[in-house]
């Protein structure tokens, strides 16, 4: 039996959205398949992944912590690469927002006024927006992909906030730990609940879920945006300015990554430290295709991803698994989708070898 691929006359709207379902369940299999080869009961290893963590209110608040710094850099991630502007330095641009936001915290430590926790928030964006004004200014005036300069970004990142957690920021009172000091209570982010760690980076969160939505479905720059990215010479031609929307593209995915690193120092983490993030940055890369670039998927893809963060530090504890079991799995989801997307413009077509050698052969009787 051959399969071949044959071009649809359209792209089709059903396998666009069936495509992600179809890749969650293949990544399903997989890890059955793989947890099978490990020794481990494949069904009692899905279970401590992906149910037992939703066990109670705590494991849903800790599931939504590690769901908001992901759905913030997926939406920013969203509205670039609408413009087919491919900026994977969401990691770095968190972790500038998180520098930034906590060099701030760490002035105002003393402030008891409200005001400390908004210049904490916009210090972080600021600085979220500025370093994604980085990858867009070498993209408009050298013409750097973007997609080099954004990973190039992200080392130089990471190695900053080293830099100033291990010097200028680190807490003299800290016993030579690689960490800040303790905001002040006015500077972070105040909680919902006292049962979680669930933070008011919520409502910071729901805000720019909003905000993309408005902007993507329900503005005139939005469609700009989204004519860039099916066709740049025509938005050039109907005098759409392609540099002006990719500054603009590219800082709010900054802003948003930006925040959510705030929302991690400032919210649950409280302080200053190496390990910001564990990934969240690249994440929300496959989040943002899960979800098909529509900020309502997205949120359905961030629950998942957080559900994968949260599921693999249970099964490392419980079952013993290796902490790259959740990097594995956001592996093989984003390749199983970038394979089932091929299914989105072609259609699998499947026959049988000896009804192909007989056609062939009448063929070269009749000639």
């Amino acid at each position: 039996m051959l399969l071949s691929l044959q071009p649809r006359g359209q792209a089709s709207r059903l396998m666009l959205w069936l495509s992600p379902l179809l890749a969650a369940v293949l990544t399903l299999l997989s890890g059955v398949l793989l947890f099978t080869l490990l020794g481990h009961d494949p069904l009692e290893t899905l279970h401590t992944l992906l149910i037992a963590p939703l066990s109670d209110w705590y494991g849903v608040s800790e599931l939504l912590v590690k769901a908001l710094p992901i759905l913030l850099c997926a939406l920013g991630l969203a509205v670039a690469y609408q413009a087919r502007i491919w900026n994977i330095g969401a990691e770095g641009q968190l972790l500038m927002g998180a520098l930034a936001g906590s060099a701030m915290a760490l002035q105002l430590i003393d402030w008891d006024s409200r005001w400390a926790l908004a210049w904490v928030v916009l210090a972080g964006t600021c600085a979220g927006a500025a370093w994604a004004g980085l990858t867009a200014w070498l993209r408009t005036q050298f013409n750097a992909n973007e997609i080099l300069t954004s990973i190039m970004l992200n080392y130089i990142a990471l190695n900053l906030l080293l830099f100033f957690v291990h010097g200028p920021l680190k807490d003299p009172a800290g016993f030579n730990f690689p960490e800040s000091a303790m905001f002040g209570d006015a500077s972070r982010l105040p909680l919902l609940s006292e049962d979680g760690r669930l933070h008011g980076g919520l409502y910071l969160a729901l805000l720019a879920l909003v905000a993309v939505w408005v902007l993507l479905h329900r503005s005139f720059l939005g469609f700009q945006i989204k004519v860039l990215g099916l066709d740049s010479r025509a938005a050039g031609f109907v005098g759409f300015r392609e540099k002006r929307l990719v500054w603009f593209a590219l800082l709010v995915s900054g802003a948003l990554a930006g925040v959510a690193g705030v929302g991690e120092v400032a919210g649950p983490i409280g302080q200053l430290v190496p390990q910001v993030s564990p990934g969240y940055g690249y994440a929300a890369i496959t989040v943002a295709f899960l979800g098909r670039l529509n900020p309502l998927g997205i949120v359905v893809a961030s629950l998942l991803m957080a559900l994968l963060y949260l599921g693999g530090e249970n099964a490392q504890m419980n079952l013993n698994l290796p902490q790259a079991i959740t990097q594995l799995f956001q592996g093989m989801m984003l390749f199983y989708l970038l394979a089932c997307d091929v299914l989105i413009l072609y259609k699998p077509r499947f026959a049988w070898r000896f009804r192909l050698q007989a056609t062939s052969r009448k063929q070269e009787s009749a000639a």
